[in-house]
């Protein structure tokens, strides 16, 4: 049986989630009531009703539904994810980011394959859980444009200089391996005073007596934290060191396994965190190829048919003991590998792109291709050798630079998120209600 529909887009994509448990008595008037204003957008308590009812049935695969707080609590937990997501897309939208149908059907695609369903087994779940494909669609697009605003926002945001990487590496204080990490976030409102601020390191302080009295601290996270993953108990997944944001990793490097923080002061709130689990780092291993090749280009003068006469003639001196080197030389059309014989270099997989990797995976050591096609001309490639090469001093340092671009991404993107928030007109009905 396939497992549930995108368990990590339960919220993103609410508008298009199961709605069988609502079958029953939920009225017409309840369903049409709006439930939240976010600038020109609206949110109607249906959509809460199926996005709520999506996460009750995730905790209830999991085996999780006794943790879980009242049905208000997660209610007013998931109006605030949907909230925020609808923000970031109408910026998304406001600067141009766009999503093709063939990115959404890429993503669909991509989805099919880690259920091992075909799209038609993929439409049939969804349809089966009371959702419309089409909306589902409309929600996997509306994920894909966060995900590039994101990405456009940490591009012109984010500079990392080769002198910070250097001074990471050299302090020792880069920590190899991954860890598990779970965070409850007690929320401290915009331009917040004294009193608010007190009040929020009050509940935080009732959450670590809470959590010191045995509750477990991923129903602490789905009943008291404001963070983005409270509805998945506050799990941040596994993550290397350099995907942990500054705050986080200077208070995660002082806990042993199993260990919970005391609550830290930052921007937005106080911050506890759980240290879950650890792993090493494994040794990096790269495969490397040396190729060569000779191209024969399609012109305004030189036909598809002409190409390919071209390199199959050239295929075949090759086959009857022409020197690749000199062959190349006099054939290739390729400026950057003609007068080198042909010659590619060592490179690892999958450095010239989808088609040349799978005609390089495809032969052995010493093996010379078809005739193929890519985006540059007609090639016929010579696999000359492979290795097995310990990349892991580069992929140290590569790590480092990525630890550096993560702390300061996510510490950009929050504060971001909240100057969203505050410049969008925002009436949210339940909190008002409660």
């Amino acid at each position: 049986m396939m497992k549930r529909i995108l368990p990590a887009l339960v919220l993103t994509l609410a508008s298009a989630l199961p709605i069988s448990a609502l079958a029953q008595g939920v009225t017409v008037q309840d369903i049409d009531k709006i439930i939240a204003v976010v600038d020109e957008d609206v949110i109607l308590n249906s959509e809460l009703d199926r996005a709520v009812t999506s996460v009750l049935a995730q905790f209830e695969s999991r085996g999780q539904s006794a943790a879980l707080p009242p049905r208000d609590v997660i209610e007013r937990q998931v109006l605030e994810r949907l909230i925020l997501q609808r923000v970031q897309v109408a910026r998304a939208e406001g600067t141009g980011i766009r999503v093709s149908d063939i990115e959404v059907d890429d993503a669909l695609n991509r989805l099919a394959a880690q259920n091992n369903a075909s799209i038609p087994q993929l439409r049939s779940a969804i349809e089966r859980d009371g959702a419309s494909f089409e909306e589902f669609r409309n929600g996997l697009r509306d994920e894909l444009s966060v995900q590039r605003l994101r990405q456009r926002f940490v591009q012109s945001r984010v500079q990392v200089s080769d002198t910070e990487v250097d001074i990471l590496l050299a302090s020792n204080q880069l920590r190899t391996g991954e860890i598990r990490v779970s965070h409850i976030l007690i929320g401290i409102p915009e331009n917040a005073n004294a009193s608010a601020v007190q009040a929020s390191a009050g509940k935080a302080a009732k959450v670590i007596e809470e959590l010191n009295g045995g509750l477990d601290f991923a129903s602490a996270a789905i009943k008291y934290s404001d963070g983005q993953q409270a509805l998945e108990g506050g799990d941040l997944g596994w993550r290397r060191m350099e995907q942990i944001p500054s705050a986080f990793a200077e208070i995660v490097g002082r806990l042993r396994k199993g260990e919970v923080s005391e609550p830290v002061r930052g921007p937005s709130g106080f911050h506890i965190l759980k240290l879950v689990d650890e792993r090493e780092a494994e040794k990096t291993v790269v495969k490397e190829f040396h190729t060569r090749h000779v191209v024969v280009k399609v012109s305004e003068l030189v036909t598809e048919d002409q190409a390919l006469d071209r390199i199959q003639k050239i295929r075949d001196l090759l086959l009857k003991g022409a020197k690749f080197e000199e062959t190349a030389r006099k054939f290739s059309e390729d400026d950057a590998t003609s007068n080198l014989g042909g010659d590619m270099g060592w490179s690892p997989e999958g450095a010239f792109g989808p088609r040349v990797t799978q005609v390089i995976d495809g032969l052995k050591d010493g093996e010379l291709s078809e005739p193929f096609r890519s985006d540059l001309g007609w090639h016929v490639l010579l696999r000359e050798a492979s290795r097995e090469v310990d990349r892991s001093v580069e992929a140290r340092r590569e790590q480092a630079r990525e630890t550096l671009v993560n702390r300061k991404a996510e510490e950009e993107y929050d504060a971001f998120l909240r100057q969203l928030k505050g410049e969008a007109y925002i009436e949210n009905r339940l909190t008002a209600a409660g």
